[in-house]
């Protein structure tokens, strides 16, 4: 699916990301939490970003959109278990499109992209998060035919409360073992 066109937009090209493309990332990373004013919380690095979509147990794929010669947008998206489904499901962790480049049709290349790669290994669904005061996004995802899960609420834990919670006693003190999703993903990509 590298350099797949736009139906609505032959101009605009959507490809997977490459390990050269590192920086681009970061830069996208960096301006989507300008523009939902939470820049303070972004710490990756060019290395952190690296190992996840490249590394030796890979976390996430991204995609870059380009109009013309020019990157004016990106996606990150990892693969989920909906259970209810017994399917896998896509969540789209970042989506970012330039300012001067939004209403064009690319934030919805974007997500096509990704609907079809979903298509193709058989997901059962595509989730994201939507900051609650940025209505115009939900309205354009809406317009998709996404709907809002209201009666869900999201949790995150980081940090601190990370580090207290795998310390915690328990009755066990088992630790994690190799999850064989992230051991058979190590063994695809040594293969090629």
């Amino acid at each position: 699916m590298s350099g797949m066109p736009s139906k609505e937009r032959p101009d605009v090209q959507i490809r997977l990301a490459a390990e050269g493309d590192i920086r681009l990332i970061l830069t996208f990373i960096r301006k989507l939490a300008e523009y939902g004013d939470i820049a303070d919380e972004v710490s990756a690095t060019e290395d952190d970003v690296s190992e996840a979509l490249f590394g030796r147990e890979r976390v996430a794929d991204a995609i870059i959109a380009y109009l013309g010669p020019d990157p004016v947008g990106f996606a990150i998206y990892s693969y989920s278990f909906a259970s209810f489904h017994g399917r896998p499901g896509i969540y789209v962790e970042d989506l970012f499109v330039e300012q001067a480049c939004r209403g064009s049709g690319i934030g919805k290349a974007l997500l096509v992209y990704i609907a079809r790669v979903g298509q193709q290994r058989g997901c059962a669904r595509l989730e994201w998060s939507v900051l609650n005061w940025n209505e115009h996004a939900m309205e354009f995802y809406q317009e998709l035919g996404a709907v809002p899960m209201e009666e869900w609420t999201t949790f995150r834990m980081t940090g601190e409360a990370l580090e207290r919670l795998a310390l915690a006693d328990t009755a066990t003190s088992q630790r994690p073992q190799k999850s064989p999703v992230t051991a058979r993903a190590r063994d695809e990509s040594s293969d090629t």
